[in-house]
């Protein structure tokens, strides 16, 4: 599962609709592209950007939800969280000199 969440954080693109939905989580596709364009001058079209969160959902980065005919992209930590506490943990005795 890490290695997905390294996959999907390899792409500056990915980096910035994550950055996106930290300042505005609840995001529709559209608004997604909307920021994207008006902060970062990425013209790419929705389903370029569509796939890009496909990406970010199949690493557990991104949960999306629907609403009547509305599909929102919320932001999910977890992942991160996991593979943070793996690298925070205090030190065992054997790793000592």
């Amino acid at each position: 599962m890490a290695e997905d969440v390294y996959k999907a954080l390899a792409d500056p693109t990915r980096r910035r609709i994550l950055d996106e939905l930290v300042d505005r989580n609840g995001q529709t596709l559209f608004e997604i592209c909307a920021r994207l364009v008006t902060k970062h001058g990425l013209g790419l079209s929705r389903q370029a950007i569509s796939q890009h969160l496909a990406v970010l959902e199949s690493a557990d980065l991104v949960r999306s939800r629907r609403q009547g005919r509305y599909k929102f992209h919320d932001l999910n930590t977890e992942p991160l969280e996991r593979i943070a506490a793996r690298w925070l943990r205090p030190d065992s005795p054997e790793s000592t000199p």
